[in-house]
């Protein structure tokens, strides 16, 4: 164990997860990398984050897993003490309307989004909490702006797991403040991500973003400055709480 800052990252191998991960590198953090399939990408993620001159290392494993998550986290014990969690993973199946979404797909979606979420926040209390013997640390927690609009005709599935997330973060959050830990969440829309197109249209952030005030899609690298803010002393007085990288929906 070396380093005296250390992220966990899940769901960090391509999209806002390694554009966080590459923020919280560049700021002197050793990263831990999780993902479950891209391999190659996770491996080039780990390679250019070295380069920085921190440490890095990928763990495959299914954070939907209680197991597979106790394995992550003794992984990241390695590096240091955990400072900072950032809960990213999460998955959605292609655009349907709700009668049409199966069983098995929204139990799948709850099981990734949610319990994802849970567990590895357990995890985290295990070894930031004072309570345990800790010296604090910050969860960050990846929502979405589908939290709040539902998002009908497309993914309500995902929509729903996300409010849960929302749930989680505020409950999790007033459960730890007076135990070092600040719980908060981002919940992003409409960014230029490889996500669009497991829904089906790889293209939907251009179908819809001239219906944003600003009037263009966000960037993973404009979500990691939040979920970076929400996770340094700069947000010392915030917890419980949410920003939405929405591009003003």
């Amino acid at each position: 164990m070396s380093s005296s800052k250390v992220a966990l990252i899940t769901g960090s191998s391509r999209g806002i997860g390694a554009a966080t991960a590459r923020l919280f590198a560049e700021h002197g953090y050793a990263v831990v990398i999780n993902y479950q399939h891209s391999q190659q990408q996770a491996e080039q993620l780990v390679l250019e984050i070295e380069q920085l001159g921190v440490e890095c290392l990928a763990v495959q494993v299914d954070v939907s897993n209680e197991q597979d998550v106790e394995k992550l986290f003794v992984e990241a014990d390695k590096l240091g003490r955990l400072s900072v969690l950032v809960n990213n993973a999460g998955i959605l199946a292609p655009q349907s309307r709700l009668e049409n979404i199966s069983f098995e797909r929204f139990k799948n979606i709850l099981e990734v989004n949610v319990l994802s979420c849970f567990l590895c926040t357990k995890q985290a209390i295990k070894r930031m909490s004072t309570r345990y013997g800790g010296t604090g640390g910050n969860i960050v927690n990846v929502s979405s702006g589908a939290a709040r609009t539902g998002s009908p005709n497309e993914y309500v599935d995902y929509a729903a797991s996300k409010g849960a997330m929302d749930t989680l973060t505020r409950g999790a959050a007033l459960e730890l403040a007076d135990e070092g830990i600040r719980v908060n969440g981002v919940r992003p829309a409409l960014i230029y991500t490889e996500m669009h197109a497991a829904g089906g249209e790889a293209t939907r952030v251009d179908r819809l973003s001239n219906k944003l005030p600003l009037k263009r899609g966000g960037t993973a690298e404009e979500v990691a400055e939040a979920i970076f803010w929400l996770a340094s002393e700069k947000s010392s007085f915030v917890t419980g709480s949410f920003i939405d990288t929405t591009g003003g929906l």
